[in-house]
C-alpha cells in the first residue's frame, strides 16, 4: 500500500464537501438536495463510481463549479467519493440536506481551507484515508478574539443579536 496527499484545487475563497456514498444515484439525489435546499446557491458536483465503466460522474448548475468539482474527483481518484464546489452559500446551508441523502455514508470535511487528501493506493484501487484541512491552531482565542468572532457571526448574519 502507497499513502499519497491529493491537494483540492480551487479558487481560496471556494467552499467544497468532500464525502463518500455508495451508489450511481447519488449524483442525482445530491443534485436534488442542494437545490431543494438552497436554490439560489451555485455549486458543482463529481462523483467517482467504482464499478461498472468507473466513470466520474456530473452534475451542477454551474459550469466552472462542474469542472472544478470534475477535475479534482479526476484527482482523488477514489471509488464512490464525492465532491461538492459552491459558491453564493456555505457547506452549513446544505450540509444536513447532503448528509440525509440515503446514498451518503460519510462527509470528510466542509471546508474553503486550503485541504489535501491523504488516500491509500493498493493493486485493487484508492481510498481516503483521511484529510488536512487547514492548519495547525497557533493558540487559544483571548477575550478580544471572542468579541471578534460573534461579532463576525452577527455580521453575515449566522447569529442574531
Amino acid at each position: 500500500m502507497e499513502l499519497i496527499t491529493v491537494p483540492i484545487r480551487k479558487p481560496p475563497e471556494l467552499n467544497f464537501i468532500l464525502g463518500q456514498s455508495h451508489f450511481i444515484k447519488t449524483v442525482e439525489d445530491l443534485h436534488e438536495a442542494i437545490v431543494t435546499t438552497a436554490p439560489g446557491m451555485k455549486f458543482g458536483l463529481a462523483f467517482c463510481e467504482a464499478s461498472g465503466p468507473c466513470l466520474v460522474r456530473c452534475s451542477g448548475n454551474d459550469d466552472r463549479l462542474v469542472g472544478i468539482a470534475r477535475d479534482n474527483a479526476m484527482e482523488v481518484a477514489c471509488g464512490h467519493s464525492f465532491l461538492i464546489f459552491m459558491e453564493d452559500g456555505f457547506p452549513v446551508n446544505i450540509l444536513n440536506a447532503v448528509k440525509n441523502v440515503p446514498e451518503v455514508c460519510s462527509i470528510y470535511c466542509a471546508t474553503a481551507n486550503p485541504t489535501e487528501v491523504i488516500v491509500a493506493e493498493t493493486p485493487g484501487g484508492r481510498g481516503i484515508m483521511g484529510i488536512v484541512d487547514g492548519s495547525a491552531p497557533e493558540g487559544v482565542e483571548n477575550a478580544d478574539d471572542v468579541r471578534t468572532r460573534k461579532k463576525f457571526l452577527r455580521n453575515i448574519g449566522y447569529k442574531l443579536g
